[in-house]
């Protein structure tokens, strides 16, 4: 995990604050010291309260039951060819309530269109200045 952060953190920079369930996964030492190292306060929900991080267990809702649920991994090859596919049908084609049944590709694409490059674009041409912004990632 620890390791995904730092690559997380090389493509867009280090987080104001980073909020997660009580997972092992981010409860773990290395997680902490991970934190600590990086200088990122780590917030952590309240167990049994998922609505407090609605967006990503919406997210994790979703690919447990589209992905998870129904197939079957031979390899660990296998499983990252299922999970490219089903991030792309996820993310250019199954439209989504919330985007006004569109899917998200298509309602950034008309964000930009009338907005210009989204706020958080991937190619950025100036780092932003982290000390003076508030961004949060969510896990």
């Amino acid at each position: 995990m620890a390791r995904e952060l730092d690559a997380l953190v090389r493509v867009y920079g280090k987080p104001a604050c980073i909020v997660s369930d009580n997972g092992t996964e981010f409860t773990s030492r290395a997680i902490l010291k991970w934190a600590d190292k990086n200088g990122v306060p780590w917030h952590y929900i309240d167990p049994g309260k998922p609505q407090q991080n609605a967006f990503i267990e919406s997210f994790n809702g979703s690919l447990r039951n589209e992905l998870l649920n129904e197939e079957i991994f031979d390899t660990l090859d296998d499983a990252r060819r299922k999970l490219a596919l089903w991030s792309y049908d996820y993310n250019a084609v199954r439209p989504h309530s919330s985007l006004g049944n569109q899917p998200p590709l298509e309602a950034r694409r008309a964000l930009e269109q009338v907005e210009g490059p989204a706020p958080g674009a991937l190619a950025q041409n100036n780092p932003p200045d982290y000390q003076s912004q508030t961004r949060r990632i969510s896990l």
